[in-house]
């Protein structure tokens, strides 16, 4: 069977795995519904399972919990530029300014480079001797759009450090809609369409091996990787899958 109708940059039509495979993968480990970028992230749960943690041991679920850690700092970001008008450069806008520069110096490239280097790559060898047509246009989609953001965060990060030295009050209110905007957007079409894909498509093993290409990405030892997560004896492999996430809204600034 063919794929599904091709993705365009701006969204349009979804992007599936031929029949023949999604019947037989989707059969043993279940329907995944699409999901939006304004609920919870991954909302699958295995009845008589409790949700594991979001570590390396559950990698579809980490990548969507660093997700929802994006959505919290673009709103830190969208709540800086009027709190600066307000309150000048003040010490909750200078440490919100150095927070939001942490976690996109760091966190955010490694979530590029876990898609790009290991979740992409096995998403196209698991449709080996199928058209991949679709997919292959999605993960192309994705990664032109990973170029953008980190382009975006470029030009934003030069007026943070300002802010965060304390040496300008000064953000671009037209830099911060373009990135979060298009932040917004990507985050749903990776919810919508590549992470229900990858919860069909790859086997366990898979995932073990991309889960741990994640933490040796971010040099964490085995040993505290293991104390960061739950314990999955006697789970069922679908349970390990994906499950919801709750993390708290940021603090650095009052909202609005």
């Amino acid at each position: 069977a063919a794929p599904g109708r091709g993705h365009g940059p701006e969204g349009g039509g979804g992007c599936r795995e031929p029949a023949r495979l999604d019947a037989a993968r989707a059969a043993r480990h279940g329907a995944c519904a699409p999901l939006s970028s304004t609920g919870p992230a991954m909302s699958l749960t295995m009845p008589g399972h409790p949700a594991p943690a979001a570590g390396f041991e559950v990698p579809l679920e980490m990548l969507a919990a660093c997700h929802l850690r994006v959505q919290d700092q673009c709103r830190t970001l969208q709540r800086l530029w009027p709190h600066l008008a307000a309150q000048g450069c003040d010490r909750p806008a200078q440490e919100a300014a150095a927070a939001v520069m942490r976690y996109f110096d760091t966190a955010a490239r490694h979530h590029h480079d876990d898609e790009e280097r290991d979740l992409f790559p096995a998403l196209i060898e698991s449709m080996a001797g199928s058209d991949a047509v679709c997919l292959r246009e999605l993960t192309s989609v994705l990664t032109a759009e990973h170029r953008a953001l980190e382009a975006g965060w470029t030009a934003l990060r030069a007026d943070l450090a300002r802010i965060a030295g304390g040496r300008a009050a000064l953000l671009s209110q037209d830099d911060v809609s373009r990135f979060t905007g298009l932040y917004t957007r990507h985050i749903a079409r990776e919810e919508a369409e590549l992470l229900p894909m990858a919860q069909r498509l790859l086997s366990d093993a898979e995932l073990d091996r991309i889960g741990l290409a994640m933490r040796q990405r971010r040099d964490v030892p085995a040993a505290i990787a293991r104390e960061l997560q739950l314990d999955q004896g006697g789970a069922d492999p679908p349970a390990r899958r994906l499950a919801p996430n709750r993390l708290p809204a940021p603090r650095h600034l009052p909202g609005p």
